[in-house]
């Protein structure tokens, strides 16, 4: 039996409907944590991280999200898990230190010895089991998740730099003007419970004594005073901030999967199933026609309808979309209940980084047949008939 000491939980920040803007239109009618990536929701890549912690006891999403968004997911993914997942409403955003010290109560219920608190929006292979012995043997407050990034893209994340022997945290600046260094935090961590009182210090000297922000109100000024520290992961990281990042954290999800959990992968030559290329996910209710050519990078998710001679690179293909025959869709998402036409093309040059470096259709959106559709976003419930190029049809 594992006592009291030992027990951990787990705290995922999911934000709100506020927070999703850059996610629209795929935003509209599903939360953000919600949209798939390599065929499950994204917030189901950190919690199945977390089932991976020693001892871990329970799971809270904390948001401002309606309760009912989240009430059928928590309930199946707590029966899938095994493990109590739990979502707390924010009454208001109370940033993301705030949010923790709000529910302090219920977060402490079952006497944690140790916190872990992750962003939803943030992908890679979570090493959870291992930060947490790291965070053990530095014996601090708190233990950062960090990674080195290119000098150019530093700036766009929380800069820091660490003792490169203890590890100890020194410096924390959050999006610095200038270049301070090309270590970056990731946006997980592991806390002993004297995060609480860290939280309170910094409330009470400040008139909005419920908004409390992780980075700049606690970690800049924590850092140096050997309470913090750091773990650098070496694999893969991204920040899932736009459509165009999920269609690439999506490839990072499939690639992992090859060497996690491979069956969920799918195959095929070409003579009884369709022809499979690179890591690509099918939902089980799809149906794919045996002369289609699927991957690499494709996520096909429910009642999805691809029929003879299509071909699907790169992209998310969501519920109950149906792609006739010998359409293409490449670098490109397509929404929920859509159709794309006989000899049709969906496509965009795969540029993550650009507003229309991938091509995305809103809900219910219909291509005719023999239609172009390029480096595009088109908002739900239209039909195309004329082709278009870099164009956002409103």
């Amino acid at each position: 039996m594992a006592t009291w000491e030992e027990k951990v939980v787990a705290v995922i920040m999911v934000g709100g409907p506020t927070k999703g803007t850059r996610f629209r239109p795929l935003s509209f009618n599903t939360p953000k944590p919600l949209f798939p990536l390599a065929g499950q929701p994204m917030i189901h890549h950190p919690i199945s991280a977390c089932k991976k912690i020693p001892n871990l006891a329970q799971i809270f999403l904390i948001g401002f999200y309606e309760e009912r968004d989240f009430a059928l997911y928590v309930s199946s993914i707590s029966n899938e898990l095994k493990v109590p997942v739990r979502y707390l409403k924010e009454d208001k955003p109370h940033g993301s230190a705030g949010g923790l010290y709000y529910f302090r109560n219920l977060i402490m219920e079952e006497l944690p010895s140790h916190i872990f608190l992750l962003n939803c929006d943030v992908c890679c292979n979570f090493p959870l089991p291992e930060m947490l012995v790291a965070h053990r043997r530095y014996g601090g407050m708190g233990t950062l998740l960090v990674i080195k990034v290119s000098a150019e893209s530093a700036n766009q994340f929380g800069e820091l730099v660490a003792d490169p022997v203890t590890k100890e945290l020194l410096h924390y600046t959050e999006k610095p003007e200038t270049f301070v260094s090309d270590l970056i935090n990731c946006g997980v961590y592991v806390f002993t419970p004297e995060i609480f009182s860290a939280i309170q210090d910094v409330s009470l000297d400040r008139e909005d004594r419920d908004f409390v922000r992780l980075d700049q109100d606690i970690l800049s000024p924590l850092a140096g005073k050997k309470k913090l520290y750091t773990y650098e992961t070496m694999d893969f990281w991204e920040q899932i901030k736009t459509p165009a990042m999920s269609l690439k954290c999506s490839a990072l999800y499939l690639d992992q999967f090859r060497h996690t959990t491979a069956h969920l992968l799918a195959s095929g030559d070409g003579t009884k199933n369709a022809t499979i290329v690179g890591d690509v996910y099918i939902h089980p209710s799809a149906k794919v026609h045996s002369t289609a050519k699927i991957g690499p990078n494709v996520s096909i998710s429910a009642n999805v309808r691809v029929a003879a001679g299509a071909r699907l690179i790169s992209c998310i293909i969501l519920d109950d979309v149906e792609i006739k025959e010998n359409a293409v869709v490449m670098h490109a998402i397509v929404g929920w209940k859509s159709s794309i036409g006989k000899w049709s093309r969906v496509q965009a040059e795969g540029d993550y980084n650009s507003k229309l470096g991938i091509t995305i259709l809103g809900e219910a959106v219909t291509v005719e047949d023999e239609i172009v559709v390029i480096n595009s976003i088109v908002l739900p419930n239209k039909t195309l008939n004329v082709s278009v190029q870099e164009e956002i049809i409103l």
